[in-house]
């Protein structure tokens, strides 16, 4: 059995949904790997990781306002250091989830037709954060 891991960065531009397919597609074809099991973890306890469809642009604001209205700024949160969005965040990464796994065949990740992988920025300014991909297989 191999081994493959690699630590992505994506830039994100605040509050958003950052699709990074294609990077990850990159990064199983590089492996080596054909057939295994991929996991993805994000190193962030205001950001999440999420599959989504990725072909109807009207989803992802879909989503990022239906998380703002779960999780909204100003609800006379405790925790604010960093912010009103700060624990808003950190409740839409609980909601949303730190890690993935997805499998892999013919050296890539086995994802439906309109499906993308994301990174779910939920601070309002723009982040550099870290996404660990480990994969595992023959």
């Amino acid at each position: 059995m191999k081994q493959h891991q690699v630590t992505l960065e994506i830039v994100t531009p605040g509050r958003s949904l950052v699709e990074f397919t294609r990077e990850v597609v990159r990064e199983c074809r590089s492996s080596g790997i054909d057939t295994g099991l991929l996991t993805l973890f994000c190193r962030h306890t205001s950001a999440s990781l999420l599959i989504q469809e990725n072909a109807a642009p009207e989803v992802k604001p879909d989503i990022l306002d239906w998380l703002d209205r779960i999780a909204p700024e100003n609800a006379g949160y405790l925790h604010d250091d960093e912010g009103p969005d700060d624990m808003p965040a950190h409740l839409k990464s609980l909601l949303t989830g730190a890690s993935l796994s997805v499998p892999v065949a013919g050296g890539t990740p086995v994802l439906g037709t309109w499906q993308g992988i994301y990174l779910a920025e939920h601070r309002a300014r723009s982040h550099r954060r870290q996404v660990v991909l480990h994969l595992m297989g023959e």
